[in-house]
């Protein structure tokens, strides 16, 4: 079923000679460093928006994009065609667009922005960081790994985290560790990769796939924040 809230987005931004749209999130000082908050394949949902503005309110300029352009919705089958049809490369140009906007703004400090993503957006926040380099510091995918195995990790130069919940039927302990071995390899980056014991999704509090876990939530956004202050602080 589609969202009834709609698409949170408030800001628009350039990406690749056309216009992307996403929700901007300040911190409560004004000032601290950027972060790019990569959707799940619900779409820019209010989740997206309420985890963009914990995030800030932790000290961070965020800009989760909309990849959708728009369209959300709570229904499984509906979200796997909106993922399905998105084509990859204007993803994560929009997502490079994204980078490029929060480093030109007012308040944000330092050169490189911290990723963070969510399922499909843990995936392309991986191929984000091979796209842009040094400017993207951080990057941590939650459960969430690009769709094709043999990914070109080369170009990443950002500090990884990654957190995957042991009984994901969907994304198997195996390919994690599969995924951080392709980086080291290809790379001089040492992933921390973290499991749990929950499901898919396993952050998300609309519980849509009835994962949500409330305690390994929390210990993997503590560790989330720390990992992101010490690299971006």
């Amino acid at each position: 079923m589609p969202d009834q809230g709609g698409s949170r987005q408030n800001v628009s931004f350039p990406s690749n000679g056309r216009t992307a749209h996403g929700y901007l999130a300040r911190p409560p000082q004004g000032i601290g460093p950027g972060l790019v908050v990569v959707q799940e394949w619900w779409g820019l949902t209010s989740h997206v928006a309420d985890m963009a503005d914990r995030f800030a309110a932790e000290g961070f300029t965020v800009l989760a994009p909309d990849l959708f352009g728009g369209a959300t919705t709570h229904d499984r089958a509906e979200a796997a065609r909106l993922k399905r049809e998105l084509p990859v490369e204007r993803a994560v140009e929009d997502l490079s667009g994204a980078v490029g906007f929060l480093l030109s703004l007012d308040g944000v400090v330092g050169d490189a922005v911290g990723a963070v993503g969510f399922c499909m957006g843990g995936g392309f926040a991986l191929m984000l960081a091979a796209r842009a380099g040094d400017g993207v510091a951080a990057v941590v995918p939650f459960y969430g790994l690009p769709s094709d195995p043999d990914f070109d990790y080369r170009g990443l130069t950002a500090h990884v985290l990654g957190h995957f919940g042991e009984l994901d039927g969907s994304i198997p302990m195996a390919a994690a560790d599969e995924a951080a071995i392709r980086i080291g390899e290809a790379t001089d980056v040492r992933p921390e990769i973290h499991f749990y014991p929950a499901g898919h999704a396993f952050m998300n509090d609309e519980n849509l796939l009835g994962t949500y876990d409330p305690l390994q939530a929390r210990i993997a956004w503590r560790r989330t924040l720390t990992f992101l202050w010490g690299h971006l602080g």
